[in-house]
């Protein structure tokens, strides 16, 4: 599969050459290409490895920027919310944000309700009203959280990813796959000049070559590395980016309720307490970084640690031997070069929107900052730019969003009774296959009516099988064992390193990935991947 996109990336010249395989490339790869442009995209990692499989995990409007008065980028981002969660109904879902305000609280908790009310208008109505809560009604439906210096508190609504985000990421690169776009995850832009055609240079970390890529425009999706990118291939712009690193810890389940538990922590940011599959996500962290990749510090763990035991009435103080897995990622924040950078609460209060910038002499396309709820903004406004510099096509309705096939596809499972396998907070695995693969799940039913043993799970927190390692190896361009278990799932998330290790299904799949090359890369992956100094020791 690899060496046939090499082919075709060096044979013909592009429309456009997307750099960078995180929310924003694979966005404007699944726009551009299904708006009937050549597309090639080129990723020096694996898709969505950087910031993208690093989130929350929540499609949510931002109800936080109210109180930085961002109410336009709240309205947009409500919008793009209720857009996502109709067109993928599977994977984008409401839930309900458990509010609790401290006593003392910078404002009083009528007011920050009052907030709530606010952002449901904003919100379109889209969502279940929000409600008060006293203290009586937390300790009635929520009896883990810590209310002896509550003032009460107050629930709303908003959206988050059943399953991970690079998984949801990989769905727009799939997409972009399916009308004809040519992406290639391990190659790195090593170079790049403009005459009459941008002129790339691209090394093959998997190939170990380098190829040359012709294209019309080159749209730097960079995230994180985009000023880096444009000072390679020597592109001035009037934006830059500023680093805010976010940490998250998973832990062992903390409740069976499924919502998420939001607290504001010492520092006064919001806190949160978010399922994920059969554990916890804890987190996030908001400090300042300058050098990337941002590294998960003590003072990063302390500090979730500490408020996560303050806030929450535990059987068990949390250390960092419940730790199975840790999230760590920057926010890529936008300013304008030249412009100051305040300290502490104005550092804090900087926009989170995106800009897009264009150099027309040069065409090319810059894109600065982005989330994962303003993904689809972003496809649109990229199509829009590209057409005003003079490449034609037409932006199709159905570029994104889930396939109608879901009710067929269930039918299919269900006469291989594969209805009855489910995970704690992940549903049943049809349901996750649906979620997860779209139509490709049919493929995935295709090799366990094959052979049923490719229908055994991985391990017991999850509901992974057999068959999607073998689905990775034919279609999803695996090409390390940590995009099949980072990325392509969330195994090496909600199942420690120690289990992991252990489990003789996994040495299955991975001889599934990789044939004879399986044991290089188990070594490769359980002897150098950070997670093996976490004890995970419950599990």
């Amino acid at each position: 599969m690899r060496s046939k996109i090499v082919a075709e990336l060096t044979s013909q010249t592009f429309d456009v050459a997307i750099v960078g395989g995180g929310i924003n490339g694979a966005v404007a790869a699944a726009a551009l290409s299904a708006a009937g442009l050549k597309v090639a995209l080129l990723e020096k990692k694996d898709f969505a490895s950087s910031t993208s499989q690093e989130s929350s995990n929540l499609i949510w409007g931002g109800i936080k920027y109210l109180e930085s008065y961002e109410f336009g980028l709240v309205w947009e981002l409500c919008r793009s919310r209720n857009e996502l969660m109709k067109k993928y109904p599977s994977s984008v879902r409401e839930i309900r944000f458990f509010t609790t305000i401290q006593k003392g609280f910078r404002k009083p908790r009528f007011l920050v309700f009052l907030g709530a009310v606010l952002y449901w208008l904003m919100g379109r109505f889209y969502t279940k009203a929000p409600r008060l809560l006293s203290c009586a009604a937390i300790n009635r439906d929520e009896p883990i959280v810590e209310t002896d210096n509550s003032q009460g508190g107050f629930e709303y609504s908003d959206c988050y990813l059943r399953d991970n985000d690079a998984r949801f990421v990989f769905g727009f690169i799939r997409r972009a796959m399916r009308t004809g776009a040519q992406v290639l995850n391990y190659a790195e832009v090593i170079s790049a000049t403009k005459n009459e055609t941008w002129s790339l240079q691209v090394k093959d970390h998997d190939g170990k070559a380098t190829f040359g890529l012709e294209a019309k425009v080159f749209i730097n999706a960079a995230g994180p590395y985009a000023d880096a990118l444009n000072q390679l291939v020597s592109v001035t712009t009037k934006h830059k980016h500023i680093f805010s690193k976010g940490v998250h810890l998973i832990v062992p389940r903390l409740t069976d309720n499924k919502r998420v538990l939001t607290f504001f922590a010492d520092d006064g940011r919001l806190f949160f307490v978010i399922p994920m599959g059969s554990c916890t996500c804890i987190g996030t962290t908001d400090t300042p970084v300058e050098r990337l990749p941002a590294v998960v510090t003590d003072e990063d763990r302390r500090f979730i640690l500490d408020n996560i035991n303050k806030r929450l009435r535990l059987k068990k103080t949390l250390t960092m031997a419940d730790v199975i897995s840790e999230r760590c990622g920057v926010r890529p924040l936008v300013k304008e070069v030249g412009s100051a950078t305040g300290a502490g609460d104005d550092w804090m209060n900087l926009s989170r929107k995106h800009v897009i910038e264009t150099q027309t002499a040069k065409n090319h396309i810059s894109v600065f900052g982005g989330k994962l709820t303003d993904c689809l903004n972003i496809g649109r406004e990229l199509f829009a730019d590209i057409t005003k510099l003079g490449l034609k096509g037409q932006l199709r309705d159905d570029w994104f969003g889930e396939s109608d096939h879901r009710a067929a596809f269930e039918r299919e499972a269900e006469q291989l009774e594969l209805g009855s396998i489910q995970v704690v907070g992940e549903g049943t695995l049809v349901d996750r296959l649906w979620r997860c693969y779209d139509t490709d799940a049919f493929e995935i039913l295709k090799l366990i009516r094959g052979d049923k043993s490719l229908a055994t799970a991985i391990s017991p927190l999850s509901s992974v099988i057999l068959a999607e390692f073998k689905h990775m190896a034919d279609r999803e361009m695996v090409s390390h064992f940590e995009d099949a278990l980072r990325r392509r799932t969330r195994l090496a998330l909600v199942v420690s390193h120690k289990a992991l290790e252990a489990s003789p299904e996994l040495r299955k799949a991975a001889e599934l990935l990789f044939g004879a090359q399986a044991s290089m890369e188990w070594d490769k992956y359980f002897q150098s991947t950070p997670q093996a100094k976490l004890s995970g020791e419950h599990l």
